[in-house]
């Protein structure tokens, strides 16, 4: 299996397996807060089994690790169930502005995470990305705006789980945002292909790679 399907359905089954439990505890009697206290955790299995199996985690599994931890332990401190059902919301935020802070930075979170999936496929002779970065300046420049793209849509994303945490019923919300995630991963999809393809990012024969197929 490759590592791109691997995380896709690790992410499935842990979205899946937490807005399930949710809604298995509240039909069981459990109120809304320890329900979701208690669902919040699902995700960190999988997170500290990556963890402990790899022993050095990459950028993207430290990122994932320090997310669901600051989340878990927003789920046990704060008492507001509502608080409780924005929190995706912040979360996805804070991402957001720090996609767009990174498209100045030294490497774009859009490189640093697009990078385990293309790297050795793409290139007139699948180059490393180190050598793509340190080359070719359009190719610095494709991934400061896509870093930007993702950051508009995270940004985008959370306001409207916030805007839902707070105006739906509290037990409609963990579905809603569950298929919320669904529709965002699949608009962010088509928006990154609508600005990658043309920019000759998949074609080893672009103008993009010019410089390496001269030297």
């Amino acid at each position: 299996m490759s590592t791109r399907l691997r995380g896709l359905l690790t992410l499935a089954v842990d979205v899946g397996l937490t807005v399930v439990l949710y809604y298995v505890l509240r039909a069981s009697g459990v109120e809304p807060h320890l329900a979701f206290v208690i669902s919040s955790f699902v995700p960190g299995v999988s997170v500290v089994s990556d963890l402990v199996r790899r022993r050095r985690p990459d950028r993207l599994g430290l990122y994932m690790t320090v997310m669901m931890l600051a989340s878990a332990a927003v789920s046990v401190l704060v008492h507001d169930p509502r608080l409780l059902l924005a929190k995706d919301g912040w979360f996805t935020g804070v991402a957001g502005l720090w996609f767009l802070i990174s498209a100045r930075g030294e490497r774009p979170l859009a490189f640093v995470f697009t990078r385990f999936i293309l790297e050795g496929r793409i290139g007139p002779n699948r180059e490393s990305w180190d050598v793509l970065w340190a080359r070719l300046p359009a190719f610095r420049r494709i991934w400061r705006v896509a870093s930007v793209i993702w950051g508009a849509g995270l940004l985008a994303d959370a306001v409207v789980r916030i805007v839902i945490a707070y105006a739906l019923p509290m037990d409609a919300v963990p579905g809603v945002n569950t298929a919320q995630y669904v529709v965002f991963l699949l608009l962010m999809q088509v928006a990154m292909n609508v600005y990658l393809v043309p920019s000759g990012v998949y074609n080893r024969w672009s103008p993009l790679y010019a410089e390496l197929r001269s030297s």
